[in-house]
């Protein structure tokens, strides 16, 4: 790869008259974006304005219908990743391109002409490691990609275009898994990137993200261009207003609330991960009728284990859980519904929905044998969909039809589906995981507004995130795990970002316990 000189005014990408159309949908309407050489310029937009697409076409993912790209000045026609890659083009999609059966080391080979007869996977895992250790990107390559949980994926995903050594770097949500020392890290490798001539695109739902890192900003809403302005030159308010067409409420109320009875307890949670280890190692925590407790912590740090574990999911190896006093460890998930436990899981259309399935088949997957819904062990289809339309109606989902497959609604229609599933059972304990992952600003503001009615309405929420900035103003207390440990309680309204970033990394050990040794095979 020919190094690459500073130059922040030459145009690295250009994009002109872009146009995509998929059956009834027009993704990009004619879309232009310059980025220049040597800038860090973000894409910002509402899910479903047509980012990750003009970012796909720019990949090589996608051929567009109409339109020209230039890159470093020259007509480019990229018609596969491949091509991208010649050109010295590389993108960490949000929905990932990994081969589940095949290890971290093998995904990030593949594909790659070299070395052409020898694979030495050894120096490959070496080379990984010092990657991993240089962008503060944990991650072992030996393990299979089923074994990692989403936000490690995501960091394999970033791996494999920083080995590929790619000029162009576009980055989807790149900071999701990562702790604010972390992030800050990784943004000043990015600055230096930038100013050795790289160009970076970062498409982001983070104003405070592309506030903190972004030269230039390009604004899309329902595929069309709206602005690039210079980010200096426009601020957040200004920014969320491109990006949605209305004001937007940034700051939440948050109304105090007494403490009511134990909704969850867990004691002495120990809980075996995919990879046989012991991913929980003694957790102990209480959620509250009417109280949010965040659960901060990197990306496999044991936050899924400790979700799936209250979510009937997966079995405790030692310890208990209760919910509302009743004794639910080792339940099955039928048994955990039925004592009252709600569950948003990570992955949405994996584990939460059946992406197949219409919308209001997936609305009554929790409600379907109660007498309201079935005639004996027939279902009364006139009141599946009575009910299937007050849900919509009720938590504003945007769909043609009722009958509408899930798998083809935008991120935020997704999760307001299995939000008004799960609160319309009237949960007394409610686990949200990543509740924003993915989504728009638009539509994070609704799904914090459905969990602070929940809240008020007296459910116990137990909120697992890796975005700092929410758990903090949504959380009543919050707990920081590390290596399946609690690290320590802190209140949102004292804590610092510093502190509870040390935290998340090892440091700052606040339960006034020793460490539990490294976790072992069992």
């Amino acid at each position: 790869m020919p190094s690459l000189a500073p130059c922040q005014e030459e145009a690295a990408v250009r994009m002109t008259g872009i146009v995509k159309r998929f059956p009834g949908v027009l993704a990009n309407d004619q879309v232009d974006l310059e980025v220049r050489r040597g800038e860090v310029h973000a894409l910002l937009g509402e899910n479903g304005a047509g980012k990750s697409t003009l970012m796909s076409i720019l990949s090589g993912l996608y051929f567009p219908d109409a339109g020209q790209i230039a890159i470093h000045g020259r007509p480019a026609t990229i018609r596969s990743p491949r091509d991208a890659i010649q050109l010295g083009i590389g993108m960490v999609h949000q929905h990932f391109m990994l081969v589940p059966v095949m290890t971290v080391t093998e995904n990030i080979v593949l594909g790659l002409d070299r070395p052409r007869f020898y694979l030495d996977l050894g120096k490959t895992e070496r080379e990984l490691l010092e990657l991993a250790n240089h962008y503060g990107l944990r991650v072992d390559p030996r393990a299979y990609i089923w074994q990692l949980s989403i936000g490690e994926q995501q960091r394999v995903e970033i791996l494999k275009m920083l080995y590929r050594k790619a000029e162009i770097l576009i980055l989807d949500e790149p900071t999701a898994v990562l702790t604010p020392q972390e992030v800050t890290d990784l943004f000043s490798t990015l600055r230096r990137m930038a100013r050795e001539g790289h160009t970076i695109l970062i498409i982001s739902h983070k104003l405070e993200e592309v506030e903190a890192i972004a030269d230039r900003v390009t604004v899309l809403r329902k595929g069309r261009k709206v602005a690039t302005v210079e980010r200096a030159q426009a601020t957040k308010a200004d920014l969320a207003r491109m990006m949605v067409g209305r004001e937007v409420l940034f700051d939440l109320h948050k109304e105090a609330l007494p403490a009511g009875e134990a909704a969850l307890q867990a004691e002495d949670l120990h809980v075996v991960g995919d990879k046989g280890l012991l991913a929980l190692r003694g957790v102990s925590l209480t959620v509250r009728s009417g109280e949010i407790l965040g659960i901060a912590g990197v990306a496999g740090n044991g936050q899924r284990e400790l979700a799936e574990a209250v979510a009937g999911l997966r079995p405790c190896k030692r310890g208990q859980v209760r919910v509302a006093g009743q004794n639910a460890t080792n339940c099955t998930p039928r048994q955990a519904i039925e004592y009252g436990v709600g569950h948003v899981p990570e992955d949405r259309l994996g584990t939460g929905l059946v992406p197949n399935l219409s919308i209001a088949d997936n609305l009554i997957l929790k409600a379907y044998r109660t007498a309201e819904l079935a005639r004996g062990p027939f279902l009364n289809p006139q009141a599946v969909r009575a009910l299937a339309r007050d849900l919509v109606a009720r938590f504003e989902v945007s769909t043609p039809s009722l009958e509408t497959p899930v798998k083809a609604l935008s991120g935020g229609n997704l999760q307001r589906v299995l939000l008004a599933r799960e609160i319309s059972c009237r949960p007394a304990v409610m686990v949200a995981v990543h509740p924003t992952r993915g989504l728009d600003i638009g539509a994070t503001e609704a799904v914090h507004r459905l969990l602070l009615e929940l809240r008020r309405e007296g459910t116990g929420i137990l909120l697992i995130s890796e975005d700092l900035d929410e758990l903090l103003a949504l959380s009543d207390r919050l707990l920081v795990l590390y290596e399946g440990q609690v690290m320590g309680e802190v209140q949102p309204a004292q804590a610092s970002i510093e502190e509870i970033g040390l935290m998340m990394a090892g440091a700052g050990h606040h339960n006034g316990a020793e460490r539990a040794p490294e976790a072992r095979a069992l």
